[in-house]
């Protein structure tokens, strides 16, 4: 286990390590640690600005192959967002590290946290949040999804899907409140009122019978999400949702 000494040890060499690659002409912190909310639990979020015209592979296997050599990476995965690459390395201390890879064109904040350290940033691009219209629509195909796995007696399938529907309340219910919506980032700000009805929905055990009670609970918070987000839609949908959940 990685300890918060440990951490910011290895982000000072990385950020160190950046300064001395002339391949890179920029370095931001990203994350918690970029707006003073890192706590013991925090992992690593760098960002870094590649030269024009340098091969944005050959840095980031260089970089790569230093992880695993010198600071114990286990594995790592890619997500991309237009040219940019965030290689995501998990050390065997279990430390996340996270590092962004950008063409000196794209490097720029999508979001509120982003500490530019060296270099120049472009403008901010801020990474779009999902629209209730979005939200309400996938929260009641997941509705019919949930119906059809349970009448199917396929109940880890159910279990999936009624999840999914109270994910889509919540997030309904962070953009109502302002909060952000995606990976459940606003979801523990949120007020008791909204979060303690939502308990009921979760299941407990894969019986048909608390299946079918916690899809009724789940749908039920759906219902109540978009009658905040467009009363007339709820108003379309509400029997629609209440034959699904029976």
């Amino acid at each position: 286990m990685f300890t918060p000494t440990d951490r910011d040890r290895l982000r000072d060499q990385l950020v160190s390590d950046a300064r001395a690659d002339d391949r890179i002409t920029g370095a931001a912190l990203t994350g918690s640690t970029s707006v003073g909310r890192d706590d013991q639990w925090s992992d690593i979020d760098l960002a870094v600005s590649v030269a024009p015209g340098i091969d944005l592979a050959e840095v980031m296997s260089d970089w790569t192959a230093r992880l695993y050599a010198d600071h114990a990476a286990v594995t790592h995965l890619d997500l991309r967002r237009g040219a940019t690459v965030y290689r995501v390395y998990l050390l065997d201390s279990t430390l996340q590290v996270d590092i962004a890879f950008s063409p000196a064109a794209e490097f720029g904040a999508i979001g509120p946290t982003f500490q530019l350290l060296f270099g120049a940033a472009n403008d901010p691009r801020p990474a779009p949040e999902p629209t209730a219209a979005d939200l309400i629509g996938m929260g009641w195909l997941y509705a019919l999804h949930a119906r059809s796995s349970i009448e199917r007696g396929r109940v880890w399938q159910a279990e999936y899907m009624i999840s999914g529907i109270r994910e889509h309340a919540l997030a309904l219910a962070c953009v109502r409140h302002g909060l952000p919506a995606t990976q459940g980032r606003g979801v523990d700000r949120l007020p008791a009122t909204v979060t303690d009805p939502i308990e009921a929905t979760l299941v407990r055990t894969a019986e048909p019978t608390e299946l079918r009670r916690a899809f009724r609970a789940a749908t039920a918070a759906l219902e109540t999400e978009i009658g905040y987000a467009d009363a007339t839609l709820a108003e379309r949908l509400a029997a629609l949702l209440g034959e699904l959940a029976g």
